[in-house]
């Protein structure tokens, strides 16, 4: 959604690294910048003023002349002005003192009330609430019926005591106010903990939908009243939410669709120009692809430092502790690490839903935008088709694997020979790094660390001084090699303070160009 705001924000910070101090000129071009870039994602205006008004004031503050490092705290400053704009703080329900707690759904037609209904039901349901979902749009085709299958997806129960209209062509016959106290009683009968309302929609707005809105909300007093809208539409999300606003007077927004390629400045704008803060954000199709809106998270996303507590969180949600328990376990033992261990895994990975969102999440991610948007999800579908194909011997002892088993098992999954010979390469990489590091090796090819490509093997990679010839002399060669002899058996000490586990053969003080008399404090 915020790709390109990312990308020129970005950039523009780029462009100040390096300066040791800033010139006013040097801030008035970062914060013409700012304003280009946030004009062009479609943010409205008077919240671009203020934004980049507040910028300026600070950037030409003492906290930016006294700073080390202008460049990062022109950042800081931007990023701390993003989550204000974006409501502040993270903003939770109100849930009611004497249950059950009544929320109602606002919004235009098209906007996703119905669809988002679902997500909130289910995410509440893993909160540890009860939730009734009850139809009251009896005007749209198939609201009803909609609902109730999202329902069933999320597992949740939906009060529809009127089937509302089936075509365009119907017209409306139900009293949806009514609908909506007959699903609050039901809730206080059943002891339902949560109402979730489902409300009809519009094309545009008009003093019928406000109307009836406003009769829903009087006749149930919800606690909570959010306005749905999809950040997809641009400006004119800020008219709608200002409407909607004055006709039902909402107390929180649910931003949809944050998964389009839009450029998001509902986002920026609605919270800002409503004083209402942004609760929720749809990120998907599927009923879980919905998340509680973090105003300093969704700015660290825009800024492209990352959401690592949201990953941490899903990874906590999802992944298995008793499996990473036994990985554990059999890594502390050295086991070998297998193509089962290995379908374990990415079993759970998956668990933890898009691989593109995941990564996407990690800081400096849109570095690699090309290469994360070019991904394709199925190959993890074609990996594990692979690892099913092999005989339970086959993935404990890879190894006796063949051409003949190789053909056999691309046939089984209906990938060509290539593909099993490239995850059969990858895993042997994958199995000897693991078995390395459980040896207390190291990590490979990481500077510092003992192991292949680490601090021994540089040291050892260096070209060794070149040896004294042999002497014409039979009596003098036989005594150079006895020296030499002696010289390599004698037990050699660690100097004081080796360090990664470096040995005395690899040290040589003469190597580092040391200044004279230096040896005495390396134990020489």
């Amino acid at each position: 959604m915020f790709n390109s705001l990312s990308d020129r924000l970005t950039a523009t910070f780029k462009n100040l690294r390096g300066k040791g101090r800033l010139s006013e000129a040097d801030v008035d071009a970062t914060v013409r910048e700012i304003r280009r870039a946030l004009l062009d994602a479609d943010v409205a205006v008077p919240v671009v003023r203020a934004f980049t008004a507040n910028v300026r004031e600070r950037a030409l503050g003492a906290e930016v002349n006294e700073a080390l490092n202008p460049a990062q705290q022109i950042v800081k400053i931007v990023n701390e002005e993003l989550v204000a704009i974006l409501g502040g703080e993270t903003r939770r329900i109100n849930l009611a003192k004497n249950p059950p707690t009544v929320i109602m759904l606002a919004g235009l037609q098209g906007a996703g009330k119905t669809t988002l209904a679902g997500k909130l039901s289910k995410w509440l349901k893993g909160q540890g609430h009860s939730p009734l979902l009850v139809a009251a749009d009896l005007q749209r085709p198939n609201a009803v019926k909609q609902l109730q299958v999202n329902g069933e997806r999320a597992g949740v129960p939906v009060f529809a005591p009127h089937p509302g209209v089936s075509s365009e062509f119907e017209s409306a016959t139900g009293d949806p106010v009514a609908v909506a106290m007959a699903g609050l009683a039901e809730a206080k009968s059943k002891l339902y903990d949560v109402v979730i309302v489902d409300t009809a929609g519009r094309l545009g707005i008009d003093a019928e939908l406000m109307k009836q809105a406003a009769d829903i909300r009087a006749a149930i007093n919800p606690d909570e009243v959010l306005f749905v809208i999809d950040a997809m539409i641009g400006q004119d999300a800020v008219n709608t939410a200002q409407a909607f606003n004055e006709g039902v007077n909402f107390t929180g927004v649910v931003l949809t669709k944050l998964d389009g390629d839009a450029r998001g400045g509902a986002a920026l704008s609605v919270a800002s120009i409503t004083g209402k803060p942004v609760m929720f954000a749809s990120t998907g199709e599927a009923l879980d692809d919905f998340e509680l809106f973090h105003p300093d998270r969704m700015a660290s996303r825009i800024l492209d430092m990352g959401d690592v507590l949201t990953l941490i969180e899903q990874a906590e949600k999802n992944w298995d502790k008793g499996e990473a328990e036994r990985m554990a376990k059999k890594f502390a033992d050295q086991e070998d690490f297998t193509l089962d261990d290995f379908l374990a895994q990415m079993q759970q990975i998956r668990k933890m839903g898009s691989m593109k969102k995941m990564l996407m999440m990690m800081p400096g991610a849109a570095n690699m935008r090309q290469q994360l948007e070019n991904f394709d999800e199925r190959e993890i579908d074609r990996v594990e088709a692979i690892v099913r194909s092999m005989t339970p011997h086959e993935r404990m002892a890879p190894k006796i694997v063949n051409g003949s088993r190789r053909a056999r098992i691309a046939k089984g999954s209906g990938v060509h020979v290539s593909e099993v010979n490239g995850l059969l390469e990858r895993f042997g990489q994958a199995q000897k790094m693991m078995k390395k590091m459980a040896s207390g090796g190291g990590i490979p090819g990481m500077p510092g660390m003992a192991g292949p490509g680490g601090f021994n093997s540089a040291r050892k990679g260096k070209q060794s001084p070149k040896k004294k010839a042999k002497s014409g002399n039979p009596a003098k060669a036989a005594a150079e090699l006895k020296a030499a002899q002696e010289k390599a058996n004698a037990p050699k000490a660690l100097p004081t303070g080796a360090a990664f586990g470096a040995g005395a053969q690899d040290f040589d003080p003469s190597n580092l160009n040391l200044p004279k008399g230096f040896e005495k404090f390396l134990g020489k």
